[in-house]
């Protein structure tokens, strides 16, 4: 039976991994070694091996056997269906949660996206909290771990975007409005303003997303062209 450091270090171990494909440190496409991993992580196989399995059941990555470790591609169909949830979605929780939040949080944020912010990273990561902030205030336990996992995989798509120099949707005077009509109690106003911003959102993802696809001159190789190659 597992004792607690031991369920300590494999979740840790877990928690590290998972923080790096999110942030796209291991980038979309790109082959792991689960050996390598062990060793940059200064730990036994054993942790990282389970670890890897709870993340392709996340969906974050693919296990080849005797091959290694493929980071899963960010698709232009997975864009889609990520703001199309976003869409429907996160304005019935802002509907639900507009009573229950707590004001000064309210003020905080609104002071936050008025002042200056020092990097892009910050940027996403104010746009991720005040969203996440509206969404655990719902209530509802169901949508909030549905949506807390979306927005793992939103993270990726506006990180893996930024990392190719692409000026994502800068979506701050959206936010301020959105905050600023909560704080007036027009929950119905906020919650239209939401669907807006996350519609502004997806088209300008979606534009980034298709040019790759629609204007590279060669697309992408397969994890099964990238086997091929290893097999030269």
């Amino acid at each position: 039976m597992p004792t607690n450091a031991n369920r300590d270090l494999k979740n840790h171990t877990y928690q590290i991994l998972k923080e790096r494909l999110i942030n796209c440190i291991y980038e979309p496409g790109t082959m792991l070694n689960e050996a390598q991993l062990a060793t940059d992580l200064g730990l036994s196989r054993t942790p990282v091996r389970e670890a890897i399995s709870r993340l392709e059941m996340d969906g974050f990555i693919k296990i080849i056997p005797k091959k290694g470790i493929y980071v899963s591609d960010i698709q232009l169909s997975d864009v889609l269906q990520i703001f199309q949830t976003r869409y429907e979605i996160e304005p019935v929780a802002l509907r639900m949660a507009a009573p229950h939040l707590p004001m000064e949080e309210l003020y905080e944020f609104r002071k936050k996206f008025q002042g200056d912010l020092t990097d892009i990273q910050n940027g996403y990561r104010l746009d991720t909290a005040m969203h996440l902030f509206i969404i655990e205030h719902c209530g509802n336990r169901y949508i909030i771990d549905m949506m807390h996992k979306l927005f793992d995989d939103n993270t990726r798509v506006i990180i893996a975007s930024k990392q190719n120099q692409v000026q994502i949707h800068d979506a701050r005077h959206e936010h301020l409005e959105i905050i600023e009509t909560l704080i007036d109690k027009e929950y119905e106003k906020a919650a239209a303003m939401m669907q807006t911003h996350i519609e502004s959102c997806r088209r300008a993802a979606v534009d980034y997303f298709y040019s790759l696809q629609a204007f590279s001159s060669t697309p992408p190789p397969t994890y099964k062209q990238r086997l091929q190659e290893l097999e030269i």
